[in-house]
């Protein structure tokens, strides 16, 4: 039985479209010509910070993070990024009982936006600043089992990522949601493992309350 939804942030819960189209206006770059590096670099399987480097060799995202921030043009996102059905499903997730949180790879100044946007909607915040490791690295899913108060097999962790999110996440022990949107997932949507390694596969996060119990019912 899953006790538990645990949700990744970025193409999961936030649109980053935004955001990635200030990180080409940083760099000088044409929105367009960022974006289909991005998504050259992520068909290809590489990390998607080399896309800095294809525009500028030697980029530290850290250094430059910082660089904006004392520019006045931190890294940010709000309400308006929240993909549409974000609340409705936490609405719907936390009336059937379950139990909630969010634990992403981010910084500590986007765990502070996060807390301050899900108040009251979630029961944990985590993000890999505040745990010393990111995904994929098992650690990060040894972190989030620490933090919820369920064993692995009732948490459900939702991603949009099959190599940072779905197979890691299955790796702990825990079942998984991957849902279909954003650069990763609509490139590794038919990909074998996206087929074969989720316990299911949504559009929208509004459907995981009848996936849930679908999948409470076949393994009983």
């Amino acid at each position: 039985m899953i006790r538990a939804v645990v949700f990744d942030v970025g193409e999961c819960l936030v649109d980053e479209t935004r955001e990635y189209g200030t990180w080409a206006d940083w760099l000088g770059v044409p929105r367009h010509t960022f974006a289909a590096m991005f998504g050259a670099v992520v068909a290809q399987g590489r990390d998607y910070r080399e896309v800095f480097q294809e525009f500028a060799p030697g980029f530290d995202l850290g250094q430059q993070r910082q660089a904006r921030a004392d520019a006045g043009r931190p890294e940010h996102f709000d309400e308006d990024d929240l993909y549409g059905d974000v609340r409705p499903a936490l609405a719907a997730l936390r009336a059937d009982g379950l139990w909630l949180g969010i634990a992403g790879n981010q910084t500590v100044r986007a765990g502070g936006i996060l807390r301050g946007l899900f108040t009251d909607d979630v029961d944990l915040i985590g993000t890999s600043d505040d745990w010393g490791a990111s995904k994929p690295d098992p650690e990060f899913f040894v972190r989030v089992a620490r933090a919820v108060p369920f064993a692995a097999h009732e948490i459900l962790y939702v991603g949009d990522r099959v190599d940072n999110d779905i197979r890691p996440a299955v790796a702990a022990g825990m079942p998984t949601a991957l849902i279909r949107r954003g650069p990763w997932a609509t490139i590794q949507w038919t990909s074998e493992e996206a087929v074969s390694l989720p316990s299911m596969r949504i559009e929208k996060l509004t459907e995981l309350p009848a996936e849930i119990s679908a999948f409470t019912a076949r393994e009983r």
